[in-house]
């Protein structure tokens, strides 16, 4: 694995992929991040570790534009603005992190051997867990009968 850091972007094929959002046009980035994403949400029985490895940098993007998200920090990320993406793209995201983290990712198989799995774990539950907040619990109504 050509990685160096666990963050969204410390890995080769997302910093790849962070450059090919930079030369893109600007009205094309939108639709390479939805591809990225809808990649690794898919059906397919094993997700490999380059389809992960960009969806979790896709997902970061998405984060970065959440109202509760954090800028994308990393020298290896796009450097270009991006358009703003549409809120769609949030439960796409969730999607693409949950088959990140599956039995049938080969990206969270390899991290479970390292030493470092359980931060590269909390970092990827941090990013969904802005794109997918709890539903606060309802208060009951006070109706009188």
């Amino acid at each position: 694995m050509g990685t160096w850091d666990i963050g969204p972007f410390g890995n080769d094929t997302a910093a790849d992929f962070g450059g090919d959002l930079d030369e893109a046009a600007a009205e094309e980035r939108e639709a390479m991040v939805r591809s990225v994403l809808k990649r690794a949400a898919g059906p397919a029985d094993f997700l490999d570790t380059s389809d992960g490895e960009r969806a979790v940098a896709a997902a970061a993007l998405v984060v970065a534009q959440h109202p509760d998200g954090e800028p994308v920090c990393s020298n290896y990320g796009p450097s270009e603005p991006l358009p703003e993406l549409p809120a769609d793209l949030r439960l796409l995201a969730v999607d693409a992190l949950d088959q990140v983290v599956s039995n049938r990712s080969e990206l969270a198989e390899l991290w479970a051997e390292a030493a470092n799995w359980s931060k590269w774990r909390q970092d990827i539950t941090r990013l969904r867990d802005v794109l997918d907040t709890p539903i606060p619990p309802q208060e009951e109504a006070l109706f009188e009968i």
